[in-house]
C-alpha cells in the first residue's frame, strides 16, 4: 500500500512562501490524484488543491487560486504545494492524500473522497 510522507511546513511571517512536499512510497501513482487539505484548530479539514497524476490537471479551491501551485516530480513521486504570499489565516496543519482516478470531468474533491492520509506537516503564518 502506497505511503504518504508530507515535510516542508514551518513557521513564515505573513507575505512569505513555504513549500511543501509529499513523497509517496510502496506503489504506483499513476492512476491516482494526490491532493492537499488543511485543518485549522477548531474548523473541518478542508480541500486545497489535487493534481491528476496521470494528466496533470491541477485543482484549487477558491483562496488557493492565485496564490498557491501544486505540481509534481514523475521521477522522485513526489508531490509539491509551493504557497507564496501567505496570510495568518492560512495557519492550519497542511495534508497529503490519495485517491483513484476515475477520469471523470469533474472529479469528488473532499476529504471523504480520499484515503489514505499522510501525517501532517504545520504550517504556521505570523502576522
Amino acid at each position: 500500500q502506497v505511503q504518504l510522507a508530507e515535510s516542508g511546513g514551518g513557521l513564515v511571517q505573513a507575505g512569505g512562501s513555504l513549500r511543501l512536499s509529499c513523497a509517496a512510497s510502496g506503489g504506483s501513482l499513476s492512476s491516482y490524484f494526490l491532493g492537499w487539505f488543511r485543518q485549522a484548530p477548531g474548523k473541518e479539514r478542508e480541500f486545497v488543491s489535487a493534481i491528476s497524476w496521470s494528466s496533470g490537471t491541477t485543482y484549487y479551491e477558491d483562496f488557493a487560486k492565485e496564490r498557491f501551485i501544486i505540481y509534481r516530480d514523475n521521477v522522485k513521486n513526489t508531490v509539491y504545494l509551493q504557497m507564496n504570499k501567505l496570510k495568518p489565516e492560512d495557519t492550519a496543519v497542511y495534508y497529503c492524500a490519495m485517491k483513484y482516478d476515475y477520469g471523470f470531468a469533474v472529479p469528488a474533491l473532499t476529504p471523504a473522497d480520499f484515503g489514505p492520509w499522510g501525517q501532517g506537516t504545520q504550517v504556521t503564518v505570523s502576522s
